[in-house]
């Protein structure tokens, strides 16, 4: 881990957050702060009132009051970094010296001697995999194994380098973390993938490979799809239907459906109903076929591991 350091305090920039006594110092005045050219974000932090208010932009105000060694971390890390997740309450900042500590409303601030950081966007931030661990406090399982996937696809995070570190890590979250990096996969393409797939493996189902790209008879490549069991040539994908509106999006969904018959293979489609609302459908739906096809290693009876992840909404 990256020892304490000092670090010099970031210019005054009022596209960024700042604090009251910053801008005073580069000669903004009282009286402009209180204007319409400024607007205050929280208590003594401010920034330029052309901004929208993001997430990303009150995580990145909940650092300014601290000392400039201080982090982002937990959801706040998330928010900086643009990760998926699930709406949480309160920010997170850590520091690095217990004489640095400050209460303030809504914000849980950490005391570490040491961390594995960067800078975004002039913020200091938990590092990806680091994050990733944190996050294993405030997240469920399959919430925490859509960050990994997201890291994995989005940021170029390697799937063994995020379990290495889970390994090695003494965080509170380190338990959960390491089981959800033991999940994380490449080449998923949305969180929806994510907790399609998670759906199916905590049901006792075999894992299907993500994201295949499916071939010719001369090898050249043909399609790509969510979800694939090669055994059974059967196709699991889900479908937002947000794109379904779009004219061109519905004609290349209809060609690729098209061409799932001509391969002779099963095509099942889920929609977030499937998961959120009635997940057990979907799993007997995906279990039933796959038996009918003869996929190996389908359990004659399903898990109820999936249950408490996936508690839908009954009728």
């Amino acid at each position: 881990m990256t020892p304490a350091s000092d670090v010099e305090p970031a210019p005054f920039d009022p596209q960024r957050p700042f604090r009251r006594r910053t801008a005073l110092a580069a000669g903004v005045t009282a009286k402009r702060l209180r204007g319409p050219e400024f607007r205050q974000l929280t208590w003594g932090v401010y920034v330029d009132a052309a901004l929208p208010v993001t997430p990303r932009l009150l995580a990145q105000a909940t650092v300014v009051p601290f000392d400039a060694t201080a982090f982002a971390r937990h959801a706040s890390a998330a928010r900086i970094h643009g990760t998926p997740i699930p709406v949480l309450p309160d920010e997170h900042v850590t520091v690095l010296e217990p004489t640095h500590r400050r209460r303030r409303r809504g914000t849980v601030c950490h005391l570490r001697t040491t961390a594995v950081i960067t800078v975004v966007d002039g913020t200091r931030v938990s590092s990806y995999r680091q994050m990733f661990v944190e996050l294993a406090e405030l997240l469920s399982l399959v919430d925490l194994v859509v960050v990994g996937d997201w890291l994995v696809r989005r940021k170029g995070v390697e799937p063994e380098q995020l379990r290495a570190f889970c390994a090695d890590s003494t965080l509170p979250g380190a338990a959960l973390a390491r089981e959800a990096a033991s999940y994380v996969r490449e080449r998923v393409d949305s969180p929806m993938e994510t907790r399609l797939r998670m759906l199916l493996v905590l049901a006792g189902l075999p894992e299907p490979a993500v994201n295949p790209t499916l071939r010719a008879h001369d090898g050249a490549p043909r399609r790509r799809y969510d979800l694939h069991y090669p055994a059974s040539n059967t196709i699991v994908e889900y479908d937002g239907r947000q794109h379904a509106e779009r004219e061109e999006q519905w004609e290349s969904d209809l060609e690729r459906r098209e061409a799932i018959d001509d391969d002779h293979a099963r095509l099942l489609v889920v929609t977030a109903k499937g998961i959120y609302q009635h997940p057990e459908r979907t799993v007997d739906k995906v279990w039933r076929t796959l038996r009918e096809r003869g996929e190996p290693n389908v359990p004659a009876r399903l898990s109820d591991a999936w249950r408490r992840h996936f508690p839908g909404r009954g009728e």
